[in-house]
């Protein structure tokens, strides 16, 4: 299971990198085809739509890094005892909002798909399409959280710490995938 989970994060990861190297894409086209004297018809709705799907998808792995804003600075400062319940109650709350994120963005999705909503630029696409990856991002994402929460309650490291201790340790060091 732990190797599934690692594949899902860093594939997550990686798909979020393809939608930013294809934000590039499309913008160099664009304004390639403006030269030549040619119009790129809804490449700002493509940019749009790649934008909200590169940052829900780097969600899981970016916390899974240590790479996403925490309460770290409070928690360093703890006693090991305290540290890990207030971690705990950290990462359970955390939890209980990418929950309600998930929900929320399911629910919103599912009624683009029940009205038969259409996207309202240039590109007449039903919009539940690019809204899915709101969905997909944030069920990884809650899938992330849910994880280390595990680890967590078990007694063990969670990845994220993990992580910002490898960089503590060796700047510049790669992080573990």
């Amino acid at each position: 299971m732990r190797r599934f989970l690692d594949r899902l994060y860093a594939a997550s990861g990686a798909f979020a990198a393809l939608c930013l190297a294809s934000i590039a894409a499309v913008m160099l086209l664009q304004a390639a085809m403006r030269e030549l004297g040619f119009l790129f018809r809804g490449a700002d709705d493509i940019v749009g739509w790649l934008c909200a799907a590169s940052a829900f998808f780097a969600l899981g792995y970016t916390f899974r890094h240590g790479e996403l804003v925490r309460v770290g600075l409070v928690l360093d400062r703890l006693p090991p005892g305290a540290r890990r319940l207030t971690e705990i109650i950290a990462l359970g709350t955390a939890l209980l909002f990418v929950a309600c994120l998930l929900w929320a963005s399911a629910r919103f999705v599912y009624q683009s798909w029940q009205f038969d909503e259409v996207a309202q630029g240039l590109i007449r696409i039903p919009i539940w399409i690019p809204q899915i990856s709101l969905v997909l991002g944030a069920a990884i994402f809650f899938v992330a959280v849910l994880d280390d929460f595990i680890v967590l309650a078990r007694g063990g490291t969670p990845a994220y710490r993990g992580a910002e201790d490898t960089q503590r340790t060796q700047p510049g060091a790669p992080l573990p995938v």
